[in-house]
């Protein structure tokens, strides 16, 4: 596959510092990622602890964290650039990568000073990596219908419940666990506080991992807690704010996080179906001079168009500060629609060498499929998009803080015009 370089259509987001970002990912990955793709697929039941400790080294899990605890403090267009490049040649080391900035993202916004001190340099160097624990096996990502609970005994609390597809849950050494604190009744918005848990704590079993249909490599397991006793020390933000941490997190990080994945899977399938079509033969030319063929990949190229922009549109009006929850939305609800289209138009025109493992764009296909449900499925963000444009006809909306600018006074990054990660 050709190496792209960062294209104009992204100039007015990308400063010369991500460009050297973008071109030093891309030789990351062709160099370090692409060789051990193929073992990662053939072996889904295996988790690939390597490829975590390859991007430790180049100090990628601290891309937002500040300067001052050894983290890159490089803002959200940059953590794109890192995953949707990623991305483009592996859907699972993507996801390692994604998954651990959440729960970084919640200790960010939500740690103490003591907190920050005793974790964040683990974190930018890699040495702590993270995962977040909301998702229920029965609840999913109903939050309010949480059951794993935490109670205060007076001296620590103790926790007890399952969490199921935590990103990481075999490699992470420390979890952040939003459980129910509060009686039943209460408001969910104050009924769930969020834990840092160690996981070699006793109580805190990981269940044996099992391949999924994508991100083979990746782990997304779930994870048992049976009486695991909490430090008050342990408690991230404060008792009852567990909502408010689990939102934002996904918010702000999740929902441009799975934007990326998606947007390198999307721009994998539309350069793998170009190859395709351009070196089949059919008739007396190739695939590729079929007008029928023509009119589906220029469609695939332009959903590849869109979805870029709106990405990039998104994580730079992060960066900048502005207001943008629903430039998040759309570009996570839309860019995964836009993908999935192209998805199923990229094995069409494969046909039957879609399904063989021998053609990549069957792993694609398959890793496409993972970024639908997390921080959130379509239905979702399009609900959420829709109760933002009615409440701008209420007069209380413009009191109402968006999530996007709720954080931006702390660990605001700056606009980059140095090399970074690099």
């Amino acid at each position: 596959m050709p190496k792209p370089t960062a294209p104009h259509s992204l100039d007015r987001f990308l400063a010369p510092a991500h460009r050297a970002l973008w071109e030093a990912v891309d030789d990351f990955a062709t160099h370090e990622i692409q060789p051990r793709v193929e073992r990662m697929e053939g072996a889904p039941h295996r988790v690939d602890r390597k490829i975590a400790r390859l991007m430790a080294g180049r100090r990628w899990f601290g891309v937002t964290v500040p300067e001052a605890f050894g983290g890159m403090e490089a803002g959200h267009v940059a953590k794109t650039i890192l995953i949707h490049r990623l991305a483009r040649v592996s859907g699972a080391t993507a996801a390692i990568l994604q998954a651990s900035l959440i729960p970084v993202a919640a200790l960010l916004y939500y740690g103490t000073d003591e907190q920050h001190a005793a974790l964040l340099p683990g974190v930018a160097d890699g040495s702590v990596l993270m995962s977040i624990a909301v998702t229920e096996p029965d609840q999913g990502g109903h939050i309010g219908g949480m059951t794993t609970a935490a109670e205060w005994d007076g001296k620590a609390w103790v926790l007890t419940g399952v969490k199921a597809h935590v990103g990481n849950s075999h490699i992470a050494d420390r979890h952040v666990v939003v459980a129910r604190t509060a009686p039943t009744g209460t408001r969910t918005s104050r009924a769930l506080t969020a834990f840092l848990v160690q996981d070699d704590q006793p109580g805190v079993n990981r269940l044996q991992h099992n391949g999924k249909l994508g991100l083979h490599g990746f782990s997304y397991g779930q994870i048992t807690f049976d009486r695991v006793r909490i430090s008050p020390h342990d408690v991230l933000g404060d008792v009852g704010q567990g909502f408010e941490v689990a939102q934002s997190s996904s918010i702000l990080y999740g929902r441009p996080n799975l934007t990326a994945v998606s947007l390198g899977l999307h721009e994998t399938a539309v350069s793998l179906t170009a190859q395709y079509v351009s070196q089949r033969p059919r008739y007396k030319g190739k695939l590729a001079d079929l007008s029928v063929v023509q009119d589906r990949l220029g469609g695939m190229s332009a959903r590849l168009l869109t979805a870029r922009v709106l990405a990039y549109h998104a994580v730079d009006m992060l960066d900048r500060g502005l207001p943008c929850d629903d430039e998040l939305l759309a570009a996570k609800a839309f860019g995964h629609d836009l993908a999935f289209e192209t998805g199923d138009d990229a094995m069409r025109l494969h046909a039957a060498n879609g399904l063989d493992v021998d053609f990549d764009i069957q792993r694609v296909w398959r890793d496409m499929q993972t970024t639908y449900a997390p921080a959130g499925t379509g239905e979702v963000q399009r609900r959420r998009l829709a109760e933002n444009l009615l409440q701008q006809q209420e007069e209380e909306a413009s009191a109402r803080t968006p999530w996007s600018v709720l954080h931006a006074s702390r660990f605001q990054p700056p606009i980059v015009d140095q090399p970074v990660g690099v």
